[in-house]
């Protein structure tokens, strides 16, 4: 059996995908996908082993340029990429109409998607063959490993859901080894209001560091960079990684001891890796997409003792680097410095 899988991004979205992926190759031997899915994160969907093509597609970019997109090829070399093969089932895991027309609609197979009860832009429905209803107050990662049991026809798994990509680092000859033990603070987000505070973080450095603890900085631009000076600054126990693709970030999150993040994508990553986690949620609620799988800790600044710090962004102020630390010290209380739990 072969299956397209519609699921551009985010991030997020796309790990909280992997999952379904795990159940029906356990429930359907030799089943392979192929997978659309944004060009900036084509890399993710290669490291599940059931995984067969990537299919990049550059809907962000293209709806930019419409024009320039159509005169250089690109649309018609995309489309000749998607129709190349003839699949049994489509499912479309994004439930959006530009996901549902530019590529579920596009493709050969048994369109498959959620029902307009279940799915999140109705109109999309209208590009799918078969419908089906799944419960919108659970976890996105349930929701789809539901979607994909019910389009292909077996039994959902009762055990929690297992991403399987972290086996791609462990054993990956070409990933970097660092110095053990370490943990990694993965500090920037792309909205500023979801930043946790640099007093804070710069904190929660000295915490680390009074316990021996290495701290590892990722960075993708200038900001970032800057960002990482700042936490790092005088502090030999903190070392700001030279700028890393996602594969060798991916990496290096996998060999840590344990994150502290706040809400972007590779908290996510860190959950997947099966990394001990704790997210900081300030504007934002964990609600059904915080941290899936174990030794996930979402942390929300709205339920903490109200403080008097004055600290940007204000949102945060109740969640302290004391707080955190704490609920660190209890979760490294439990790792072995191997890496593995005890």
């Amino acid at each position: 059996m072969r299956v397209l899988i519609v699921k551009t991004s985010s991030m997020g979205d796309i790990i909280h995908t992997l999952p379904a992926l795990t159940d029906a190759a356990e429930a359907i031997p030799g089943i392979q996908f192929d997978w659309v899915v944004e060009e900036g994160f084509a890399e993710i969907p290669h490291w599940h082993s059931a995984v067969d093509n990537v299919i990049p597609v550059a809907i962000r970019r293209w709806r930019k340029q419409p024009l320039k997109t159509w005169r250089s090829g690109e649309w018609q070399t995309y489309k000749q990429a998607l129709q190349a093969r003839q699949y049994d089932y489509v499912i479309d895991a994004q439930g959006l109409i530009k996901s549902a027309f530019l590529v579920t609609r596009l493709a050969n197979g048994v369109r498959c998607g959620y029902d307009k009860a279940s799915v999140t832009e109705s109109l999309a429905c209208s590009c799918y063959q078969k419908t089906f209803t799944v419960a919108r107050q659970q976890h996105a990662v349930e929701r789809i490993r539901q979607l994909f049991a019910q389009s292909l026809g077996y039994a959902l798994p009762q055990q929690k859901g297992n991403f399987a990509i972290r086996q791609h680092f462990v054993a990956a000859p070409d990933v970097p080894e660092y110095e053990k033990p370490y943990l990694v603070f993965l500090h920037s987000t792309t909205r500023a209001d979801k930043h946790w505070p640099e007093l804070y973080w710069q904190k929660l450095v000295r915490l680390a560091a009074s316990e021996n603890l290495r701290v590892k900085l990722p960075w993708v631009n200038d900001e970032e960079l800057a960002r990482a000076e700042c936490l790092a600054q005088g502090n030999p126990f903190v070392d700001i990684l030279p700028k890393l693709n996602l594969h060798d970030v991916s990496a290096v999150i996998a060999g840590a001891t344990a994150c502290v993040s706040v809400d972007t994508g590779l908290s996510h990553m860190a959950a997947a890796l099966d990394r001990p986690n704790i997210t900081l949620f300030g504007p934002t609620d964990p609600g059904l997409v915080g941290g899936y799988g174990d030794n996930q800790l979402s942390l929300e600044a709205k339920l903490q003792p109200a403080v008097s710090e004055t600290v940007e962004p204000q949102v945060f102020a109740p969640l302290t680097a004391e707080i955190v630390w704490q609920h660190l010290q209890e979760k490294l209380s439990k790792i072995s410095f191997d890496g593995g739990t005890e």
